[in-house]
């Protein structure tokens, strides 16, 4: 029994090393997310006129009156599958598709964040847990030195992890509310298309 106790310690303590690099790629992961959530802010300050318009041109029914000039590409998954659907003149099969590929495209730029949400706070538990075996041996033996060394180990990855797991939730949670938008904007314009090709 002992001997598997020993193994189990030597695992769990081998694996601070990879708890703490994981933990620092997500957290800058989580600022190249911040950094990037900024950006497509940025972009839809920008074009905020033209989505005006858009809402406005395409609500009194004129899809054919609606100018493109002022929208950028950019970076912007919107304005990419928009042009799309220009470019393809409303065609049935192609919007579908795109419209399709619209979603999967947010769905994944959702991924990172959602997981960066579930994985940051397990690794800061991972980080927290682990060096308290130490800590706790450290107390035992009346090394207090060690015992506060690896208590700031564990509470820095638990702030550390948190705080990748906020920053992952309200990023997922802007970027999907903005995706749930356009994908609406795109579809009344699909099907706004569609019932104009009809009437004529």
């Amino acid at each position: 029994m002992n001997v598997l106790t020993s193994v189990l310690y030597w695992l769990s303590t081998g694996m601070m090393i990879p708890v703490v690099v994981l933990l620092l790629i997500a957290f800058g992961w989580s600022l190249l997310l911040l950094g990037d959530l900024y950006g497509q802010y940025s972009w839809r300050l920008r074009h905020r006129s033209f989505l005006r318009q858009v809402r406005d041109t395409t609500g009194r029914g004129d899809l054919a009156g609606l100018s493109t000039e002022s929208l950028a590409k950019g970076r912007s998954c919107f304005a990419y599958h928009f042009h799309r659907l220009i470019e393809h003149r409303w065609h049935t099969l192609q919007g579908e598709r795109t419209l399709t590929d619209f979603e999967l495209a947010c769905r994944r730029d959702l991924d990172v964040p959602l997981t960066l949400m579930r994985v940051g706070p397990m690794l800061g538990l991972m980080g927290t847990l682990i060096p308290m075996g130490p800590a706790l041996a450290g107390l035992a033996s009346g090394d207090i030195a060690s015992m506060a060394s690896n208590m700031q180990i564990a509470f820095s990855t638990t702030v550390v992890g948190i705080f990748v797991g906020a920053m992952g939730f309200v990023v997922q949670l802007i970027k999907k509310r903005w995706h749930q938008a356009d994908h609406a904007l795109l579809v009344y314009l699909f099907d706004l298309s569609q019932a104009q090709k009809e009437e004529v």
